[in-house]
C-alpha cells in the first residue's frame, strides 16, 4: 500500500473514532408509542422532517428549541429538543441531528417518540404537549454498588437533589442546576444535576423533579449513581464529578 493511501485510511480511520465519541454510542432513554387506531401519515412524516431541521438549526442558539408545523390538527406534529446543561452549541447541533436520526430509525411508525443522550433529550407528538408535565415517559436506572455508610449518604443525596430542584425551577433561566455536597464521614461527595424542558413554567418544574426525585425506587439510593428520567425533567446523582464539555 502507497504511504498516501496509508494516510488516507489512518485519517479516515481517526475521523471514524472521533465522530463515534462525539455522537455516543446508546442513548440513555428511548422510547415509542404507538397510539392505537392511528395511522401515519405521508403529510405527518414530511411536517415532523421539516420540524426537526427547523428546531434542531435553532437549538443550538440557546440550548433550547421547539415549535410545531402544518395546518391539520390530525397531521400537526410538536416538538422539543433541549440540550442539557452547558453543552457546547457545537455538541448541542451534533446531539440533536443524531437523536433526531436514530428516532426516526427506531420509531418509524410512531407519532410520538423520546429520546435522551448525554448532551440533547429530543422529543415530539401528534398532540400540543408545550408547557404540561410529561408523566408518559419515566426511566429510573442505577449502578449496583453501594457506597459506604448508605443511610448518610442516601440523607445527603436527597438533600442535595431538593436543593438543585429550587435551585433549577426558580433560580435558573435555563431550568437546570449542578452541586455537590460533602459526605462527613468517608471524605467523600455527591455530585447532582436536575434539570426540566423550558417549555415549563417553574411551578411545574419543581413539581416534575420533586416527583422524579421522590419516584426513584429506594433500592436506587445509596449506589454509586442513579438517573430518573422523565419527558419534562431529569435528576442525576453521582459520586464522581460531571464532566463539563
Amino acid at each position: 500500500m502507497s504511504s498516501s493511501r496509508l494516510t488516507s485510511s489512518l485519517y479516515l480511520l481517526t475521523f471514524a473514532l472521533l465522530l463515534q465519541n462525539v455522537l455516543g454510542t446508546d442513548p440513555l432513554f428511548r422510547s415509542c408509542s404507538i397510539t392505537p387506531n392511528s395511522t401515519v401519515t405521508s403529510s405527518y412524516k414530511t411536517g415532523l422532517s421539516v420540524l426537526m431541521v427547523s428546531i434542531n438549526q435553532l437549538a443550538p442558539v440557546e440550548g433550547f428549541a421547539l415549535g410545531s408545523i402544518g395546518q391539520n390538527n390530525q397531521d400537526r406534529p410538536y416538538g422539543l429538543v433541549l440540550c442539557i446543561g452547558d453543552v457546547s452549541s457545537s455538541d448541542c447541533r451534533t446531539c440533536a441531528v443524531n437523536a433526531t436520526r436514530e428516532i426516526r430509525k427506531s420509531c418509524p411508525d410512531s407519532k410520538r417518540a423520546v429520546i435522551a443522550y448525554d448532551n440533547c433529550l429530543l422529543k415530539y407528538s401528534e398532540t400540543d404537549f408545550f408547557g404540561q408535565i410529561d408523566d408518559e415517559y419515566k426511566s429510573y436506572t442505577w449502578n449496583g454498588n453501594n457506597v459506604s455508610n448508605t443511610v448518610l449518604f442516601t440523607e445527603k443525596t436527597i438533600e442535595l437533589l431538593s436543593q438543585l430542584a429550587t435551585k433549577a425551577s426558580y433560580n435558573s433561566t435555563k431550568l437546570y442546576a449542578d452541586g455537590e455536597m460533602d459526605i462527613p464521614e468517608g471524605s467523600m461527595k455527591v455530585y447532582g444535576m436536575t434539570l426540566c424542558t423550558r417549555d415549563l413554567s417553574s411551578a411545574d418544574c419543581k413539581k416534575c423533579l420533586d416527583g422524579a426525585i421522590g419516584g426513584l425506587p429506594r433500592d436506587a439510593y445509596g449506589k454509586e449513581w442513579a438517573r430518573a428520567f422523565g419527558g419534562s425533567c431529569m435528576v442525576v446523582y453521582k459520586i464522581n464529578p460531571f464532566v463539563k464539555p
